[in-house]
């Protein structure tokens, strides 16, 4: 946006007091808007639209009413527990405005009255002037009308870890866009941080005006993606509650038809419905990202939504940065490069790293630094050799001009001059006056360096015999000592990472404000293979539809803004793709709440990034991705299992409510057998199939389809083919023992017996959709083991102990009913195995476009 500036007061005046506190009071503080706050109220009326709350809130009444205390208040405790996490949770994102305000508020000096005087970020107003001095935090956007080798850390705004080169604003009144990120630009941005030199400012934005405030202000504009599973569960348990209000239905009308009374009727409906109730479905998927959220933090991942985590399972396209994330986030040197074409990589950031050839260039380079630099580029020179300035006094320095990319150092040591000076490597060969041969050896090898995405830098001495100094740089004779070639390394574990992605379908798109070819040699380093670079000004050509086709091929983004990764990511979702998004700075929040999945870097990160996303890895290893995406899949695997689980069991269950009213024989089950079952399919759920070990295949498949239901239809069909087997094994044993004259408590024993054998088969069934009965029985799972310890335990109690035999109205089972149990069970176990080889292709299904496919290929 065009930035609107008067002319600037003198330097050495500033603006008086009265004029500031005019402007303060008609343009506000120099701080983000504070956005009102919904009540505790609101919330919660909020929250309790929620289906699956109203689902657990429905079978908290049921049981109540019932008289069942012990049910009732335990579903009360979830109820509760959703309206406490949904209230953390907004807490939690107040705090991404919180911490822009904490950012964009620092200490400033100012010129008021023609005094310098040191006042609150906060108070600072446009038309102030500013003085910055190198370790300063800038404290408002503003134009320089005064600096001296001033380099400004902006990576807050660009990602981009080099410092920028700044220069004076050439005319009183400017009217150009500012943006972030370039050498040479006139302007210094709020947050931004003084690396070197000096200089005076006048602001012209102030708070939600700045740079860093209209980020703050389309973070929170921004509404976070509804987690595709939470979706998907509402669809389900909607279902769910549609058909079980059908059966209730039905029950009433039968009881009332034929055992007579419309009350009792209504009873015996609200106790069906207790059966029914897939109160499991909300309880199974809070522990099941409960859990995963613990597990994933073993490998020092915070979830901070835990829904994301599966959703990460799905992603079909990661968007990540290259600073700090894919890279180090820190300058090494990686070339060094004498004036004879002789190199070197230096094998680390130590002295030791540095062979005799190449020590005097160093140490050259060394002495063209400023002592006590911020610099991260001499930072890294100074790690190559710290004796080079022992024993040196620094005469004078010599910084960096407009006309000349070059700064100069003198130093006197052992009484005599040593003048060291680096810079751009046209600037050096100028200075060094370099021609003919000599110059076109010395581009093409800088060519050849940048090509490889290395930041190149020239160094040259000089001699100095006289006792005054010459006024500029131009004065010295220099002879050329050679380049050094800067990088920002990559990470260790990413090339790994990246080859598994692709493996598991997942393409990656690298989106950076840096420059092409350091865009383009980092990703060929990565991996990623690029097709194709697209540079923010050619992105600004592209419609939607058009950067959408482009991002479907190996493609990698350069000297992208802000906004426009925002754009990128919202491209990718218009066009089908689950996205997940990492990054560490403030310039990657707005695209990381856009995300699906945002992946916030941890220890580099910013706290902006780290509130705005969904994920937060802890150590900045970028290879945790991976492991949260096995993860994810992993838990979505196993939901599945687990939802199959509940459709099966749920039939044999209503089919024992229902057969009595239309037989006419006595009813079986009560609240305490109901009870009881819960008792087993609760842990079942939520412990067993949660804690099962994923598929052999897991990262080896596509992503599945976005659009691809919780349980499809192959799966339902299988859930109710289960359900149906299992009910029709209890009801024929049901009619088998009541028409052999056995009394109603031997029935209801055996019979119940029957059952629950029958759902610990149906445990072994949904163990795995792929994987053959033995495995089913021998892949080690010791939760398993100690359910069915449970189970055994239990079901032997209440034969054998008088109280709960009373309870549960029990009769005594003989050898042979107990061998009719367990025949029941292995029968079931074993048809349903045989079923699964006709439909295993239908179950295994994972739907996915094309391109997924190719893309799951594996990486060469």
């Amino acid at each position: 946006m065009p930035i609107d500036t008067q002319p600037a007061p003198a330097a050495s005046l500033g603006l008086s007091a009265a004029e500031a506190a005019r402007r303060l009071q008609a343009e506000g503080f120099n701080e983000l808007p504070q956005a009102g706050a919904r009540s505790i109220v609101r919330l919660i009326a909020d929250v309790l639209q929620e289906p699956m709350l109203l689902l657990l809130l429905a079978g908290a009444g049921i049981y109540l009413a019932l008289g069942d205390l012990a049910e009732a208040l335990l579903l009360g405790v979830f109820a509760s527990a959703s309206v406490a996490i949904t209230i953390v949770q907004e807490a939690r994102t107040e705090r991404v405005l919180e911490a822009l305000r904490d950012l964009s508020s620092p200490r400033a000096l100012v010129i008021r009255d023609g005094e310098r005087s040191r006042i609150a970020g906060r108070e600072v107003v446009r038309g102030d002037v500013i003085v910055l001095a190198e370790g300063d935090r800038v404290a408002a956007d503003a134009v320089l009308r005064q600096c001296d080798d001033l380099l400004t850390d902006e990576s807050l705004l660009t990602g981009e870890s080099v410092p920028v080169r700044k220069r004076p604003a050439a005319d009183a009144a400017i009217d150009v866009a500012a943006t972030a990120g370039g050498d040479d630009q006139p302007f210094v941005f709020s947050g931004s941080l003084v690396v070197r030199g000096g200089g005076i400012a006048e602001v012209i934005a102030t708070g939600p005006r700045t740079a860093i405030g209209r980020i703050g202000q389309s973070v929170s504009t921004l509404e976070t993606e509804t987690p595709r599973l939470r979706q998907q569960t509402r669809r389900l348990v909607m279902a769910f509650a549609i058909g079980g209000g059908i059966v209730v239905a039905i029950t009433v009308v039968l009881y009332a038809l034929y055992r007579g009374g419309w009350l009792e009727g209504i009873l015996a409906g609200i106790a069906l419905g207790m059966s029914m109730l897939p109160e499991e479905f909300p309880v199974v998927l809070t522990v099941f990202l409960a859990m995963g959220a613990w597990r994933i933090s073993q490998a020092r991942v915070l979830t901070r939504r835990a829904a994301a985590i599966e959703s990460l399972g799905a992603a079909t396209v990661l968007c990540t940065d290259k600073t700090g994330t894919l890279t180090q986030n820190r300058m090494m040197v990686a070339r060094l490069v004498r004036p004879d074409g002789e190199g070197l990589h230096p094998a680390g950031a130590t002295p030791e790293a540095v062979t005799a050839a190449f020590r005097d260039l160093v140490a050259t380079a060394v002495l063209a630094c400023d002592p006590q630099s911020h610099d991260p580029m001499e930072r890294a020179l100074q790690a190559l050799d710290t004796e080079a300035i022992v024993g040196a006094t620094l005469q004078r320095r010599y910084g960096l001009r407009p006309d000349l990319l070059a700064m100069t150092n003198v130093w006197s040591r052992d009484g005599a001059t040593v003048v060291a000076a680096k810079g751009a490597p046209e600037a050096i060969a100028t200075l060094c006056g370099l021609g003919g041969a000599a110059l076109e050896a010395l581009q093409a090898r800088v060519e050849t360096l940048a090509a490889e995405g290395l930041r190149v830098l020239g160094v040259a001495e000089a001699s100095w015999r006289d006792e005054a100094l010459p006024d500029t740089q131009q004065g010295f004779t220099y002879s050329f000592c050679g380049l050094v070639g800067f990088a920002d390394p990559l990470r260790p574990e990413v090339a790994d990472a990246v080859a598994q992605c692709r493996s598991a379908g997942i393409r990656i798109i690298m989106i950076t404000g840096d420059y092409p070819a350091t865009a383009a040699a980092i990703a060929r380093q990565a991996g990623l293979d690029p097709e194709r670079v697209i540079t923010g000004a050619e992105l600004s050509a592209l419609d939607d539809e058009t950067l959408a086709q482009a991002a479907r091929r190996p493609t990698a983004f350069a000297r992208i803004m802000p906004e426009q990764k925002l754009r990128i990511v919202s491209a990718l979702k218009a066009d089908g793709e689950i996205v997940a998004m990492t990054g560490d700075g403030v310039n990657d929040a707005p695209s990381l709440k856009a995300a699906h999945i945002g992946i916030a870097m941890g220890g580099r990160g910013t706290d902006v990034a780290r509130e705005a996303a969904a994920i937060v890895l802890l150590d900045d290893d970028f290879g945790s991705i991976v492991k949260a995406v096995q993860l994810g899949r992993r838990i979505y695997d196993n939901l599945r299992k687990a939802m199959s689980f509940i459709l099966a069991v749920h039939f044999p269950i209503a089919g024992l409510a229902l057969l009595p009213l239309v037989t006419g024989l006595p009813l079986l089950l009560g609240p305490v057998h109901i009870a009881f079952l819960e008792m087993i399919i609760d842990p079942v759920c939520s412990l067993v199939f949660e804690a099962e070990t994923e598929e052999s295949d897991i990262m080896r498949r596509p992503p599945r389809d976005p659009q691809e239901p919780l349980l499809p239809r192959p799966l339902v069909l299988w859930g109710a083919l289960q359900g149906i087997l299992a009910m029709g094994v209890t009801g024929a044993v049901l009619l088998l023992a009541s028409r052999a004259g056995m009394p109603a408590d031997e029935i209801r024993a055996l019979v119940f017996f029957v059952l629950v054998s029958v759902i610990v088969s149906l445990i072994f069934v949904n163990r795995s959709f792929s994987s053959s009965l033995r495995d089913a029985l021998l892949r080690p799972n010791r939760v398993l083991l100690l359910v069915i310890g449970f189970v055994i335990a239990v079901l032997a109690t209440s034969l054998t102990l008088p109280a709960a035999t009373a309870l549960f109205r029990f009769g005594p089972l003989h050898a042979d009913d107990l061998m009719l149990t367990a025949g029941a069970a292995i029968a079931t176990l074993i048809v349903l195995e045989l079923s699964k080889f006709p439909l295993r292709a239908a179950l295994t299904r994972r739907a996915a476009r094309p391109d997924q496919v190719k893309a799951a290929s594996p990486a060469r």
